[in-house]
């Protein structure tokens, strides 16, 4: 990672990148610190170093919060059912969700589109009824139009995990583990708490600047709303490698099959990566570089985390980082479009 000028925090202590193109892994790295500071000293914007001999570099099999890259699961067990007959994108939310307002679709929760608010303060709250009625509140009469503009929203998520569970009779993490992460091998995909050994710490969560105050998370999910919701939750709480990523961009990127392991078809595949996509953002120059602009589909997360894959070209590019530790911030998508970039030059070239 690049130095910074003295006092300038970098884009993150540490961070792993994976890139491969057809079967083949090209590039595959870790640099810096899965966990360097015990606290955030807010008097000096600064994080405060453990001991020295307590730092834990990162490696290319250190497991991160995935963050909103989360979202991209519950996507995919969403198209799963609808590919099964199960669901449709044009039923109505309604249907087993009973509090929200005529019109809203399974179609417009995966595109964005429904109208909901980006999120509402369910950290706020300690019962599940409660969360639930703040829920219902923002979906009876949306802040926005249903079926206008696209409003990026973690509630859109929330939702369909609701609606998945209803229609189905399972919970979420059942349906991601029996329907994708099972099949395919990602052995280190799951939802936690898991122990902290080999996790990536994320923040040091206080008030103000956080949103419930929780000290140094590390092996927890770092949004407040999917730890207020359980930890499961349709639009944040999943924790995985780099590694396991690539296994899931292979699959999509072989039309749903890795190995002998099917979990969707091509055509339901294409419903998730072609524009506008469903669940996946495509051709977003911001963190896709020059990948952009062929229809090339990925996600970020909030925590650092993302990735993007290219079919024109028939490569990935995986990109995992710390960035909110030990305190959140923005700092930008740049180094996600650098390495991007760096990948479509280097694919150019090879062509």
């Amino acid at each position: 990672m690049r130095a910074l000028p003295e006092g300038r925090p970098p884009w993150a202590p540490g961070a792993v990148v994976l890139a491969g193109r057809g079967p083949v892994v090209a590039a595959e790295a870790a640099a810096g610190w899965a966990l360097r500071y015990r606290a955030h000293d807010p008097d000096r914007d600064r994080g405060i170093d453990l001991p020295r001999d307590q730092w834990e570099p990162m490696r290319v099999g250190t497991v991160f919060d995935l963050a909103s890259l989360s979202k991209l699961f519950t996507a995919i067990a969403a198209v799963q059912q609808i590919e099964r007959g199960r669901l449709a994108l044009d039923d109505e939310v309604r249907a087993e969700l009973p509090a929200f307002a005529p019109g809203i679709t399974v179609r417009q929760l995966l595109t964005h589109t429904s109208g909901l608010a980006p999120e509402l303060p369910f950290h706020d709250h300690r019962t599940r009824a409660a969360q639930l009625a703040l829920l219902w509140t923002e979906a009876a009469a949306p802040s926005g139009r249903p079926g206008a503009a696209h409003r990026y929203s973690d509630l859109n998520l929330i939702a369909l995990q609701l609606l998945l569970e209803q229609r189905t009779g399972h919970r979420l993490d059942a349906l991601i583990r029996d329907g994708v992460t099972g099949p395919l091998g990602m052995s280190s995909t799951t939802y936690g708490p898991l122990a902290p050994q080999g996790v990536a710490a994320t923040e040091d969560q206080r008030r103000p600047w956080a949103k419930a105050d929780r000290g140094l998370v590390r092996g927890e999910v770092h949004d407040e709303n999917a730890w207020a919701l359980g930890g499961v939750a349709g639009h944040a709480g999943l924790f995985s490698t780099a590694q396991d990523l690539a296994v899931l961009c292979r699959t999509l990127l072989n039309g749903g099959a890795y190995g002998t392991a099917r979990i969707l078809g091509p055509r339901a595949v294409a419903a998730l990566l072609d524009p506008p996509g469903l669940g996946f953002a495509v051709d977003q120059p911001y963190f896709m570089g020059e990948l952009a602009g062929r229809g090339a589909a990925g996600h970020t997360g909030f925590t650092g985390t993302s990735l993007v894959l290219d079919r024109a070209t028939d490569t990935f590019l995986v990109l995992l980082a710390n960035t909110v530790h030990p305190r959140r911030r923005d700092g930008g998508s740049a180094p996600r479009a650098a390495a991007a970039t760096r990948l479509a030059r280097a694919v150019s070239r090879a062509t």
